[in-house]
């Protein structure tokens, strides 16, 4: 006798990581190329001799900080192992069977995955023809059935960002009792001051009244911590409440913990980083339009090709010359921002490929 599992799992589709190749350079992850700082790995490292004790499960030390940075209390913040599980538990918590999660398409891959994981319905909204997040379209295709939208900004794959006037008036149009999450992964390489920070977006609608909008943010991408696993959210306290009450207990380790809270003390430094990638992030773009290519602006720490059905080419053609890009066949190729020298690897096999 076989256990038995659930039918619809086999066809869910598996969530793909970027590739790793032993010897080629890797720009398939969004990772950051120079990792953590100096002092983040020395308190990993004095961490270390305490993992035989179990995490603060509520990751208390890191909360306090977080609200202190964000000026929120800390009963609206819920710390969880990266955003991506954040976005499971809050379908989890929002969401039954019979259930709708709203969402651009294409964007994080993650979300029809956790959205069938739960049981609830996914609603794929179309992306512009700029590569960009329709919101007009969004909050048409909202039902009544729908409970959750997720607004990726910058989106991924396409990094396009949605502006503050546009965010204001789509949160606007959406129901009260329908959750908006504002899924800022990528918060930290945006310099464009017409984006919106999402954390005091949310202040002003909590203001008045509406509690409805809540931001998640995560320490893999900037801050060099993709490895530990260690995101969190911003939102009403019931939202945050309910966050908690879906959680895996001990779920964010304790050196995850101590590296997020090592990584806000050198939190200048790291800025200073980004803002060196938001440079090379216009050379690369700038190169590779030259080269012919369309690459929609960007607000994070990698660029689009919309290559269509020869993504699938330009994949194997970039392998061949030892460079991992992130492709979606059929779509485009989501290609991260890494030092100088291995964006001009990259470079060399773009300008190399026969379209």
């Amino acid at each position: 006798m076989s256990v038995r599992t659930r039918p619809d799992l086999s066809l869910l589709p598996p969530y793909v990581p970027g590739r790793s190749v032993p010897g080629a350079i890797k720009l398939a992850s969004n990772e950051v190329s120079a990792g953590p700082l100096p002092s983040v790995v020395r308190a990993i490292a004095d961490a270390a001799t305490s993992v035989n004790r179990y995490p603060d499960s509520g990751s208390g030390a890191l909360v306090e900080r977080l609200s202190g940075k964000l000026g929120v209390p800390e009963e609206q913040i819920a710390v969880g192992c990266g955003s991506v599980t954040l976005c499971q538990q809050l379908v989890q918590a929002t969401c039954g069977e019979g259930d709708e999660v709203l969402f651009p398409w294409r964007s994080f891959e993650a979300y029809p995955i956790i959205t069938q994981v739960v049981g609830a319905t996914q609603r794929r909204v179309p992306l512009t023809s700029g590569h960009g997040l329709d919101l007009d379209a969004m909050a048409e295709a909202i039902t009544p059935s729908t409970r959750l939208v997720f607004v990726c900004n910058p989106n991924n794959p396409t990094g396009t960002a949605v502006r503050t006037e546009e965010v204001e008036r789509f949160v606007e149009r959406v129901p009260d009792d329908v959750l908006v999450v504002l899924d800022e992964a990528y918060k930290e390489f945006v310099d464009d001051p017409h984006v919106p920070d999402g954390v005091e977006l949310a202040k002003a609608h909590w203001s008045r009244g509406r509690d409805n909008v809540a931001v998640l943010r995560t320490f893999s991408k900037a801050y060099g911590l993709a490895g530990l696993r260690v995101g969190y959210a911003v939102g009403s306290p019931e939202v945050a409440d309910a966050l908690r009450k879906v959680y895996v207990p001990f779920g964010v380790n304790a050196l995850a913990q101590v590296a997020a809270i090592a990584s806000l003390d050198a939190e200048p430094e790291l800025l200073e980083r980004c803002r060196g990638l938001v440079v090379e992030r216009g050379r690369v773009r700038a190169e590779l339009l030259a080269a012919g290519y369309e690459v929609p602006e960007t607000q994070a720490n990698f660029v689009w090709l919309p290559l269509g059905e020869r993504t699938a080419a330009f994949n194997e053609h970039c392998l061949d010359r030892k460079v991992v890009v992130r492709a979606f066949a059929g779509d485009g190729a989501r290609v991260t921002i890494g030092s100088p020298e291995e964006n001009e690897a990259f470079l060399a096999a773009a300008r190399s490929f026969e379209r």
